[in-house]
């Protein structure tokens, strides 16, 4: 029966990528806040700079009810909508949620959307300029000075501790699911390899492409969404056969290779190796007291045999933070980091119940 269950979410699983859903007519619509020349830590600017969100829900009159939603690597404002909406965690009757585009997402100022600075002439930048320019939209643009909390998944998750680190005092709590607090090198390896894949396309021409780098994306997208986001026992389940393994792997590479570009990826890829949350200006690169420093109240959820971000740093990330609370998300099949993609219904009813418990301790 349960192999059965497994087998019939194979296709929700191939048409629901990993990183976000595409936007519908009916979603709210895109924005974009100018932040002119960004300056970025490592000294270089992004000119032009664009930040792209979208909201949901109404801010009230004194802005105390509001919600920043940070998104994963490759993904969008819709990478945790199984969370956001009436009757969910994230209530739109209740909160305002502000759902925004992480740089190098191609929306937010990219490699692949920027005028004065295409492709491989694009800044390289970190997780801590993407909260940066978060910051920015929410101080200098909603005139926000505490939010509600910071939520996201996977690079999101990231983000959402770096915020806590970076900004103690602006939000009453943070969320972060599947996150790191420091990249290790086992995941470092695994972007590695998934870049190489892309770049030895003769296609890739050194970044300067004029069309789709297609061998070198499908073998990302195989690599990504077909194997290291999952576990072997989840695929197991999935796909009993090799012949069965084989086709499904095809089936994720040809339905999930265009929904990004290429050197967007390699960007944010590269911002996902550097993110260390002891490096923020004050740590010297103590992570332990970093994370021991952050002040708002931690709800952590992590994925059980995480093969991409493993959820030992999870787990440890919520024994130095003061007070920080730790749900494994599916100890019962555990799906990885695919846990915290809003694929399942038993995954994100753990995850709507937790959070919404969650917030209902604060005030606001």
């Amino acid at each position: 029966m349960y192999r059965a269950i497994i087998k019939g979410l194979a296709l929700a699983c191939i048409l629901t990528p990993l990183i976000s859903a595409a936007h519908k007519p009916t979603d709210p619509p895109h924005q974009l806040y100018s932040e002119g020349n960004f300056q970025l830590e490592n000294g270089s600017v992004i000119e032009d700079f664009n930040l792209s969100y979208t909201t949901q829900g109404t801010l009230n009159a004194d802005k105390t009810n509001a919600i920043l939603m940070v998104t994963a690597i490759g993904g969008n404002h819709h990478r945790i909508d199984y969370l956001i909406g009436p009757g969910k965690a994230l209530d739109t009757n209740k909160y305002f949620v502000i759902c925004t585009d992480a740089i190098g997402n191609g929306l937010t100022t990219s490699p692949s959307n920027s005028k004065s600075q295409p492709n491989v002439s694009f800044p390289e930048f970190n997780i801590r300029d993407m909260v940066n320019s978060q910051h920015e939209l929410i101080m200098n643009h909603f005139g926000i000075t505490k939010l509600v909390a910071v939520v996201g998944a996977s690079m999101g998750g990231m983000q959402a501790l770096q915020w806590a680190v970076s900004y103690p005092n602006t939000m009453q709590a943070v969320i972060p699911i599947i996150p790191l607090a420091k990249t290790p090198a086992w995941t470092t390896g695994v972007l590695e390899m998934l870049r190489q894949s892309i770049m030895t396309d003769p296609t890739y021409q050194g970044g300067k492409y004029e069309k789709p780098v297609e061998q070198g994306m499908k073998l990302w997208a195989g690599w990504l969404s077909g194997v290291i986001v999952r576990t072997p026992a989840y695929q197991d389940q999935l796909n009993p056969t090799p012949i069965a393994e084989i086709e499904y792997l095809k089936k994720v590479q040809d339905a999930g290779w265009k929904r990004m570009d290429a050197n967007d990826w390699i960007w944010q890829s590269r911002a996902y190796d550097r993110h260390d949350v002891g490096l923020t200006k004050g740590f010297n690169g103590n992570t332990s007291a970093a994370l021991k420093s952050i002040k708002a109240k931690t709800l952590i959820l992590a994925g059980t045999g995480d093969l991409l971000n493993p959820e030992s740093d999870a787990k440890t990330s919520a024994n130095l933070i003061p007070g920080a609370k730790y749900i494994a998300i599916n100890d019962r099949l555990p799906m990885g980091h695919l846990s915290g993609a809003g694929i399942t219904e038993a995954e994100n009813e753990v995850q709507n119940n937790a959070i919404k418990s969650f917030l209902s301790t604060l005030k606001y």
